[in-house]
């Protein structure tokens, strides 16, 4: 009888090819890779210098999203005033068309931010290995797929060989009964998370959100909560799938149809952690404890909630704290103590 796993193991091990046993690192299949402007253009530029193509044009999708305008997108090229985002923009136009990749550019009405792309596509799916030259790749995970950024001759490699060289993490439970208090959100509860670990809490960790509060939050906000765990430090964040990603993805333009569509729901129905298995690390928040909060400071833990006050430095015992606390608060113009409520917004 197999041991318990959690949702991670199960992804992971679905996906690996092989281990090299000596140093424990594994080549790990890839599903879907996600590409745009900024990371790739020395990425398919190795690809040429060595003689490759890309070897599964079909498991990856180019979107324009980093360096396009927010207003006039609809003038293509001609709205792009900066001359490194257009190289850039029409860099990949070209790369993706000599590798008969699918591309939503400017102008198509598919185009927007990729991590949106993807879930509103129907392209992000549970059970899948997703990367990107991009560190918000973690968005994903809320649909109960394995998601995470990777560098840019990461990217090549993904190109070459639709895998990628990785090591496995640990996992860590983050368990969240109960109801938010009316006003409270995904960053509230990911904000009240970092304060509680540091940013640097998650390191080495895959992190699964789990518990009554986390099945009652929609999939935007299960997006928003996995795409902030690499603030924590975390490789990953996830959400095991239920009906409410089922009903997000029914109907999308790439998720199964008729029959395959039944299959496919069977199979994402395991996707969740088994009783018994092991975690290396658990951590029980209370949803009713998480308030409104806000950063304070200059660091994602620098975080409290809206009704507190600015911390007092001198009553920080750990050295390091205090000190960074003694420099947030004098770059962000606050006072020891002050209540945080009431401050003046200087931007919106």
């Amino acid at each position: 009888m197999n041991s318990p796993r959690t949702l991670y193991d199960k992804i992971w091990d679905s996906h690996v090819v092989t281990t090299d046993k000596a140093s424990g690192e594994s080549l790990l299949y890839i599903d879907l890779h996600l590409i745009h402007e900024v990371t790739t253009p020395q990425a398919f530029a190795g690809l040429r210098a060595n003689g490759r193509k890309v070897r599964r044009p079909d498991l990856t999708l180019a979107v324009a999203d980093h360096n396009t305008p927010t207003e006039g997108q609809a003038l293509g090229m001609a709205g792009v005033k900066d001359p490194e985002a257009r190289e850039q923009l029409e860099t990949l136009a070209r790369n993706v068309a000599d590798n008969n990749i699918q591309f939503f550019p400017m102008g198509d009405i598919r185009n927007g931010i990729v991590h949106v792309v993807g879930p509103e596509q129907g392209r992000t799916q549970p059970g899948l290995t997703i990367v990107c030259g991009d560190s918000h790749t973690s968005t994903h995970g809320a649909f109960g797929a394995l998601a995470h950024g990777i560098g840019t001759s990461e990217v090549e490699h993904v190109l070459a060989t639709q895998t990628l060289r990785a090591r496995k993490m640990k996992n860590m439970a983050v368990r969240v009964e109960g109801e938010f208090r009316p006003g409270v959100g995904a960053k509230d509860l990911a904000l009240h998370l970092i304060a509680i670990i540091g940013t640097n809490g998650g390191a080495g960790h895959v992190i699964e959100y789990t518990g009554s509060a986390i099945r009652s939050m929609s999939m935007e906000g299960r997006m928003t909560l996995c795409n902030l765990s690499i603030e924590g430090g975390a490789r990953a964040g996830l959400v095991a799938p239920d009906e409410t990603t089922f009903d997000y993805m029914r109907g999308r333009p790439a998720t199964p149809k008729g029959g395959q569509w039944e299959t496919a729901l069977a199979h994402w129905k395991t996707l969740q952690s088994d009783d018994g298995a092991h975690w290396d690390e658990v951590i029980d928040i209370a949803a009713a404890d998480v308030a409104p909060t806000i950063t304070w400071g200059t660091s994602p833990e620098q975080a409290a909630p809206i009704t507190a006050n600015a911390p007092i430095p001198s009553q920080i015992t750990d050295s390091v704290k205090r000190e960074a606390a003694e420099r947030a608060l004098a770059y962000m113009g606050l006072e020891p103590g002050q209540k945080l409520e009431g401050v003046k917004i200087d931007r919106v």
